[in-house]
């Protein structure tokens, strides 16, 4: 069994702005796991706010490497990702590439999905939300006719930069733009509490599905408070990382953003889906800016989501990879074992 990477540079087809930065390309470094003639593919994407460029990516993938040499087969690496995600917890995107790249392997090597190697709830296809990020009203107006003539019904605008007026014009000129969308609303943490309570009450009449992650990651209590004080479903984003957070949440919060690179993989995104459907929370499935292979382990899992969002490769200038679409508003979980994807001819 051998663990090899490489490095690829995904470009940004426009800027994306959020709350807290701007970006317009990320570098991916692409893992793959061989055993007895078999592959699985996995990868990883730098990140400013998680502190993870190529070099530390690197390192831990080196770290690992180190770490798996006695295991004998990728079924016992499979056993062993708890103790991965615990012992490179810094670095949970890295140690999810390689969760990735060893589902992706025993599955390709039984013939069957990662979806149905994992038994997860099987669905064919799914809506996926596309970002709309900060800019200027008019231009967001436009972008969201655009998407809703190219077939996407669900939209996520960004929000929280500082001016809430602003903020909520944008998503008052979207919904105008956009009457019959799904519109999702995410702040990334950029509000108070008061400030949020006010925007979002004034929103109350443009039929936000739901809002992520308002305030600043953890004020556990300013969450509860705004949760308690408005009409449309909070979800919890980024103080729902990994397994370990959930415990802490407010029961007010109608559900959880899982992402795969802030958990650590698909073995510990079941576990969070556990944890949901113990506790009557919905399930929003978000991503990175990445390319299909990054989006990939996370579209086996659409069948537990109330709300998908993974448009990472629908933001790419050029995806090296392909076998998921999308392009359409709609993702499609491929039937071809693994994780069904392959990179682009």
């Amino acid at each position: 069994m051998k663990l090899t990477w490489t490095t690829a540079r995904l470009e940004l087809a426009v800027p994306l702005r959020i709350s807290r930065a701007a970006m317009t390309g990320r570098d991916a470094v692409w893992v793959c796991l061989t055993d007895d003639g078999h592959a699985g593919y996995g990868e990883v994407v730098t990140s400013p706010r998680a502190r993870l460029d190529t070099a530390r990516i690197d390192a831990t993938l080196t770290g690992i490497a180190e770490a798996i040499t006695q295991d004998s087969d990728p079924a016992a690496l499979r056993a062993r990702l708890p103790r991965l995600r615990a012992d490179f917890a810094d670095a949970l995107a890295v140690v999810a590439a390689v969760d990735s790249a060893v589902h992706d392997l025993l599955a390709r090597r039984a013939g069957v999905t990662v979806g149905a190697l994992l038994g997860l709830p099987h669905r064919d296809s799914a809506p996926t939300a596309y970002t709309i990020g900060i800019m200027p009203t008019v231009e967001a107006a436009d972008t969201a006719r655009r998407l809703r003539a190219d077939g996407f019904g669900v939209l996520k605008i960004k929000a929280g930069a500082g001016d809430p007026a602003a903020d909520l014009a944008r998503v008052r000129a979207i919904r105008d733009a956009a009457p019959g969308a799904e519109l999702l609303l995410d702040p990334n943490g950029g509000w108070t509490a008061e400030v949020a309570i006010g925007v979002l009450t004034a929103m109350a009449d443009l039929g936000i599905a739901a809002v992520e992650q308002p305030v600043a990651a953890g004020d556990h209590r300013a969450l509860g408070r705004v949760a308690r004080a408005v009409p449309m479903p909070i979800v919890a984003d980024e103080d729902a990382g990994t397994v370990e957070d959930l415990r802490l949440l407010p029961p007010e919060i109608a559900g959880i953003n899982i992402k795969l690179a802030e958990c650590g993989g698909l073995d510990a995104a079941r576990a969070m889906i556990a944890w949901a459907e113990r506790h009557g929370k919905h399930v929003l499935l978000g991503c990175q800016a990445s390319s299909t292979l990054g989006i990939a382990p996370a579209v086996q899992l659409i069948g537990a989501a109330r709300w998908i969002d993974l448009d990472g490769h629908l933001l790419l200038a050029e995806d090296p990879w392909t076998g998921l679409g999308g392009h359409d508003g709609v993702l499609r979980r491929p039937a071809a074992p693994g994780l069904g994807v392959e990179v682009r001819g």
